[in-house]
């Protein structure tokens, strides 16, 4: 409290750490109360012109929010992890997207609110016109033999 008093008597005030990194502009989605998300959740991001094709063509959609520019898939955390996702769509770990006000456009049937990261992965390439590329996270897959 006194160190906060003497920084506006002194007219020196310290960027808080989200306004140093820019996430001030940034909102986590909000899951609804109901559903369980023990995987932890991130987000996957594409133009919303891909929205309603990408919808028609998965198996199995978890959450979906979108505003005018974006729609924003719910995958478990860590779906990034060793997948090339394409330029035009934006990964977003916590769920952290830009502050457009993203609204809940599609809830599930199930408890879960993730949308399965390898299909929605597929499909983002195939709309977007990029073939899809895994890439080696650097760790070794195996165990060697002594």
């Amino acid at each position: 409290m006194l160190k906060g008093a003497l920084s506006r008597l002194f007219g020196k005030r310290r960027a808080r750490p989200e306004e140093q990194d820019g996430a001030a502009e940034r909102v986590r989605l909000p899951l609804p109360p109901a559903l369980s998300a023990t995987l932890g959740y991130d987000a996957v991001g594409v133009p919303a012109q891909y929205g309603f094709r990408l919808m028609s063509h998965l198996p199995r959609a978890g959450c979906v929010f979108a505003d005018a520019d974006r729609w924003w898939w719910i995958v478990p955390s860590g779906s990034d992890l060793d997948l090339d996702w394409p330029e035009q769509a934006s990964y977003a770990a916590g769920a952290y997207v830009p502050a457009g006000r993203p609204r809940l456009i599609h809830t599930p049937e199930s408890c879960t609110p993730y949308t399965p990261p390898i299909p929605l992965y597929l499909m983002v390439c195939q709309v977007t016109g990029v073939a899809p590329s895994w890439g080696p996270s650097g760790r070794p897959r195996a165990v060697p033999a002594p």
